[in-house]
C-alpha cells in the first residue's frame, strides 16, 4: 500500500482534514463518560433536577458536535479515497495502453480488469477507512486509558492488561489472512476468465453443446473461490467473538473491584460507570479497529497486486527514439535476418528473414497455420521487437521510430475483425479522426463496403454493436480495411483480412488495392493463393522460416512448398506454370 500513497498527492488536504475531524469527535467522546460520573455522583446523588439538565445538554451538544465532525470527516476521507481510485485507475489504465503485446500475452486480460477494478476498489475502501479509523480507533483506547488512570489507577491495571491481549489477537488473525485474501485475488482472476471465454465463445460452446463441460469448468473455479473465501472468512470470524471474550472478561473484573472499592469508599458510583464506559469505548474502538484491518488487509492484498503491475516495465518503448521521418528514396520495408521468439517459448517463431519492398510494391506471405506469417508482419509496426536483426522502415530502424510516427506510416489490418460500439463513421474515423465524409466513403468504396453500407437505414449513421455483433464477417472485415485506407498508409498490412470474404468480392478487393490512388507499399497475408498470386513478390514461410521468395512464376519452379499449395487450390489454368 505504501508504493501506491502518492497517488494521494493530489487530496493532501482532505486526507489532513479526514482524521483531524475524527480525532475532535474522539476528544468529545473521551469527556462524556466524566460527564456522565458528575450527573451521577452530584446531581443524582443530591436529587439536584437543575444540575442533571445543565449537565444533559451538555452531554447532548457534544452528541451534536460530534455527530458534525463525523461527517466531515466521512466527507473528506470519502473525497481522498475517490481522488486516490480515479488517480490510481487513470494511471493504471495509461500505464496498460503502454505495454507491449508481450507483457498483454503474459499477463492476461482477465488479471489486466480484476486488477482494474476489483483490485482498486478494494484499495480505495482501505484509503476510506484508513483515514477515517486509523488516529481515532488508537486514540480512543490510549484516551480511555488516560482517562481511567485520572479516575483509579488500581483498576486501570485492568486495562492494561486487556489492551495488549486484544491487539496481539487482532495481529495474529491479520497475520494469518493477509496471504489468504491474495490467494482471494487470484482465484478472482480465473473465474473472469472462465466468464469471459463463456460470453464471447458463447457461440461456439452452443455449436458444440459443451454447455455442460463450460458450466462444470466455471463451477470447479467459483468452488476453489468459495474455499478460499471460507478459510479467510473462518479465520476472521474469530476475531469478534475474541475480542468481545477479553473485553467483557475485563468489564467483570472491573465491576467486581470497582464494586468492593465503592463498598470501603475508596470510589464512587459514578467512577466506577465511567470506568466501565471507558472500558466500552476500548471495545468498540478496537472492533471498529478490527474491522479496518480487515479491510486494509484486503486493501493491502489488492493494493500489492496493483502495484506490481505499475511496476511492469514495457519491452518495446520509445523513449530513446528520435522524430526521423525516415529517408527519401529508401525501401519502404526491409527486413534484415530477423528472427523472434516469443518470452514463453524458447523457439523462435520466426528465423533469418530477409526480404525489401519499395513503395507502391506488393508482397504476398504464404505458409500454413502457425508458420509465423502474422508474427512477421507484427514486427514492423512494433507490436513486438525482434529479438534478431533489423526492421527498417523507410531506411531506418523502427527503434528509431516514436510510435506515433511509425504507426502513422502504416496502415494494420488485423487477422481477427475487431469493431467499436459506435456508429460506422466513428468506426472508420479510428484510422484518421479529421477524414470528412467524403473521404470515408472513398475508403469504404475501396474496401469493397460502399454498397451493403448505402443499404443500411442510418448509412454512416448506422449503429454497430460491441465487437461489430450485428454485422457478418465480411462485412466487419470490409470496415476494417476501410479503417485502414482512411488514413491513406505509405505501408498497408493486410493480415489475412479477406478470409470471409467471397472469391469475388476477394478479387474486386485485391484489384481495388493495386490500384490505389496514392503510392503505397502492401503486404498482404494470406494461405488463399489466389489472393497473393500476383504480387510483384511472394514470400513462402514454412514452420518460421524463409523457404522461397519470389514472383508466383519463379517460386513455380524453385519452391516445391509453394508449388505444392498452388497446385492444391488452383485449376492448372490459373497456377500458370503449375506442373
Amino acid at each position: 500500500m505504501l508504493r501506491l500513497l502518492k497517488y494521494l498527492r493530489n487530496n493532501k488536504a482532505q486526507s489532513v482534514i479526514a482524521p483531524l475531524f475524527k480525532f475532535i469527535e474522539a476528544v468529545f467522546e473521551l469527556l462524556v463518560p466524566v460527564i456522565m460520573a458528575q450527573i451521577i455522583d452530584v446531581g443524582v446523588a443530591n436529587g439536584d433536577k437543575e444540575y442533571i439538565l445543565k449537565r444533559g445538554a451538555v452531554l447532548v451538544l457534544f452528541g451534536v458536535l460530534g455527530l458534525a465532525c463525523a461527517l466531515t470527516a466521512q466527507y473528506f476521507a470519502a473525497k481522498a479515497s475517490f481522488g486516490f481510485g480515479t488517480a490510481l485507475r487513470s494511471d493504471l489504465y495509461r500505464h496498460f495502453t503502454k505495454l507491449s503485446y508481450a507483457e498483454i500475452d503474459k499477463t492476461g486480460a482477465s488479471t489486466l480488469i480484476n486488477r482494474l477494478t476489483s483490485d482498486i476498489n478494494l484499495a480505495q475502501s482501505a484509503v476510506n477507512m484508513f483515514l477515517r479509523l486509523f488516529m481515532r480507533a488508537p486514540f480512543i483506547v490510549v484516551g480511555s486509558i488516560i482517562m481511567s488512570l485520572t479516575i483509579n489507577v488500581k483498576l486501570t491495571l485492568i486495562f492494561l492488561v486487556a489492551t495488549p491481549l486484544l491487539s496481539a489477537a487482532i495481529y495474529f488473525i491479520m497475520h494469518a489472512s493477509l496471504p489468504k485474501y491474495k490467494q482471494i485475488q487470484k482465484n478472482l482472476d480465473s473465474v473472469t476468465l472462465s466468464v469471459r471465454e463463456n460470453l464471447s465463445g458463447a457461440r461456439v460452446i452452443r455449436a458444440f453443446s459443451a454447455q455442460d463441460r463450460e458450466e462444470k469448468r466455471f463451477f470447479d473455479e467459483t468452488e476453489k473461490l468459495e474455499r478460499s473465501q471460507l478459510a479467510v472468512g473462518k479465520i476472521s470470524a474469530l476475531l469478534n467473538p475474541i475480542t468481545y471474550v477479553i473485553v467483557y472478561a475485563a468489564i467483570i473484573v472491573i465491576i467486581w473491584c470497582g464494586g468492593l472499592s465503592v463498598n470501603v469508599g475508596d470510589l464512587t458510583q459514578g467512577n466506577l460507570i465511567a470506568l466501565v464506559s471507558y472500558m466500552t469505548q476500548i471495545l468498540l474502538a478496537l472492533v471498529a479497529f478490527a474491522n479496518l484491518i480487515v479491510i486494509v488487509t484486503k486493501g493491502t492484498a489488492s493494493a500489492a497486486r496493483v502495484a506490481d503491475m505499475l511496476e511492469v516495465k514495457a519491452s518495446v518503448t520509445d523513449d530513446n527514439a528520435s522524430d526521423t521521418q525516415g529517408v527519401k528514396d529508401a525501401c519502404a520495408v526491409e527486413l534484415k535476418n530477423v528472427s523472434f521468439a516469443y518470452e514463453s517459448s524458447d523457439e523462435n517463431a520466426v528465423s533469418d528473414i530477409s526480404f525489401k519492398l519499395e513503395a507502391g510494391q506488393t508482397l504476398g506471405i504464404i505458409g500454413g497455420t502457425g508458420s509465423g506469417k502474422s508474427t512477421l508482419v507484427n514486427l514492423i509496426p512494433r507490436f513486438y521487437d525482434a529479438t534478431k536483426g533489423e526492421v527498417l522502415i523507410d531506411g531506418v530502424n523502427v527503434k528509431e521510430y516514436k510510435f506515433d510516427t511509425l504507426r502513422d506510416k502504416i496502415g494494420v489490418v488485423p487477422q481477427k475483425a475487431q469493431l467499436f460500439s459506435g456508429t460506422i463513421r466513428d468506426n472508420i474515423k479510428w484510422g484518421n479522426e479529421n477524414a470528412t465524409d467524403e473521404q470515408v466513403w472513398e475508403a469504404l468504396t475501396l474496401a469493397q463496403a460502399e454498397e451493403f453500407v448505402r443499404a443500411k437505414q442510418g448509412g454512416l449513421d448506422e449503429m454497430i454493436a460491441q465487437g461489430g455483433k450485428n454485422l457478418s464477417g465480411g462485412q466487419r472485415q470490409r470496415l476494417t480495411i476501410a479503417r485502414a485506407l482512411v488514413k491513406k498508409p505509405h505501408i498497408l498490412i493486410l493480415d489475412d483480412s479477406a478470409s470471409a470474404l467471397d472469391m469475388a468480392t476477394d478479387a474486386k478487393l485485391r484489384k481495388a488495392v493495386s490500384q490505389l490512388p496514392y503510392e503505397c507499399a502492401v503486404i498482404i497475408v494470406s494461405q488463399r493463393a489466389a489472393t497473393i498470386k500476383n504480387a510483384d513478390k511472394i514470400l513462402v514461410i514454412d514452420d518460421g522460416e524463409c523457404v522461397g521468395l519470389g514472383s508466383h512464376s519463379e517460386l513455380m519452379q524453385s519452391c516445391e512448398i509453394y508449388r505444392e499449395i498452388c497446385q492444391s487450390q488452383l485449376s492448372e489454368k490459373e497456377g500458370g506454370d503449375a506442373v
